[in-house]
């Protein structure tokens, strides 16, 4: 009875850690943040149950995603961009295919630091732009907040989530999101920014809202190229996971279970309206704090997410965040996101000054954060799925430096 009431609490806490980046992306994107809270936990209970609940991971909405949502919103339409979505989750079952069949080692070819590093960047530096004009209280090309009380209340929740990150400790350093939202959210009521009148009309239980997908192949081939980040990621997360519990989970149940539960998961999430999901940091970070590596909290994690999709006053309560408050944390969240592909870049020690290498991160870059279009009949590739399958290309076709005598060709060292 008691280890129960403990997996229970736990269960919770690691819901608590993972709540404010599970629904910031539905807030920043324009999707519901209930099917954001279902699409999670049925989500996570699928992967648990492709891989006999053997990893203790709870899968969260994905950042990588929240620029090629944004696009793809406003290019074909939500039913469109869900049909994207799901179409995504079959990136991990082709990967998942080739681990089965070939390891790593085709992956590492195909996907080297020099291809996902500067493709990362680009998910989060094409949509900077997004990000300072929510801060200056801007939307759809209009002043949505005025621009003084939108400065301030973005600068209080980006001050509140950095003070969060560097100097808090324990459980608080893990949701420096949630912190800055929250604390944005109380100064925005006090101010009279925040609109009470939506949390007052709902009801306290509601069924989440489905929207139809609807076909749209044009939505699918940009959405696919987008999950191949998310999907390395994902590897990266089980062999951290696998550190902290001492546990090979690569072997045993095997990256291809893991990656074709996350897929699972994915196109679930892209059916019923939700932002595609993926491992979490966060979560890993608390397993390393609480040294609970029981699986059993994950599902009741996942319990609770679905538990939460149906309360109506609690998504009107989400809804009713000021757009300010969102825009600071998204100052942070998106550069974040590009230090990642920075970050992965110097950790395989890439050289730039090598020709190869920096042909393909300047293609990358100017064309993922210039907006560069690719228009083949009523097909347009843009964004983060252009690039990516730029990246993938220029990676196979542009032979590798040589190296003789200690003197790289076209350069001396």
């Amino acid at each position: 009875m008691f280890s129960g009431i403990k997996q229970f609490i736990s269960g919770a806490q690691i819901l608590f850690v993972a709540f404010g980046a599970l629904v910031l992306v539905p807030l920043l994107t324009g999707l519901n943040p209930a099917m954001a809270l279902l699409g999670a936990g049925v989500g996570t209970l699928m992967f648990q149950l492709l891989t006999g609940r053997q990893v203790p991971i709870f899968l969260g909405s994905s950042f990588a995603f929240i620029g090629p949502i944004i696009f793809a919103m406003q290019t074909w339409g939500q039913a469109a961009t869900q049909f994207g979505l799901f179409f995504a989750g079959f990136m991990y079952f082709v990967i998942a295919s080739i681990i089965k069949w070939r390891g790593m080692a085709l992956i590492e070819r195909l996907l080297p630091p020099v291809v996902i590093g500067p493709v990362i960047m680009v998910i989060g530096l094409s949509v900077a732009v997004a990000a300072s004009g929510m801060a200056m209280g801007q939307g759809g090309g209009k002043q949505l907040v005025e621009y003084g009380p939108s400065i301030f209340l973005a600068a209080v929740s980006l001050a509140t989530t950095i003070v969060v990150a560097v100097f808090a400790g324990g459980m608080l350093r893990l949701v420096p999101i949630l912190s800055g939202v929250i604390v944005g959210y109380i100064v925005a009521a006090f101010m009279g920014e925040v609109n009470f009148a939506g949390i007052a009309a709902a009801p306290w239980f509601a069924a989440p809202h489905f929207v139809h997908p609807e076909v749209n192949w044009a939505a699918a081939l940009f959405m696919l190229p987008v999950a191949i980040a998310p999907t390395i990621e994902h590897i990266g997360a089980v062999m951290a996971v696998g550190k902290v519990t001492g546990k090979d989970y690569t072997v045993k149940p095997g990256l291809h279970r893991t990656l074709t539960g996350d897929g699972l998961g994915v196109c679930f999430a892209g059916l019923i309206g939700g932002p595609p999901i993926t491992t979490y940091s966060e979560v890993t970070g608390a397993l390393m704090i609480t040294r609970n590596f029981n699986p059993v909290i994950m599902t009741w994690a996942a319990v609770l997410a679905v538990i939460l999709a149906f309360f109506g006053k609690f998504n009107a309560i989400l809804q009713s965040i000021p757009l300010p408050v969102m825009g600071g944390i998204m100052v942070l969240l998106f550069g974040t996101i590009a230090s990642i592909g920075l970050k992965t870049l110097i950790d395989a020690k890439v050289d730039l000054m090598a020709p190869r290498n920096l042909v393909i991160v300047a293609v990358i870059l100017t064309c993922g954060i210039g907006g560069l279009t690719l228009k083949l009949g009523a097909l347009n590739l843009a964004g983060v799925g252009l690039v990516s399958i730029l990246a993938i290309i220029l990676n196979l076709v542009l032979p590798q430096d040589k190296q003789q005598d200690g003197i790289v060709e076209g350069q001396d060292v």
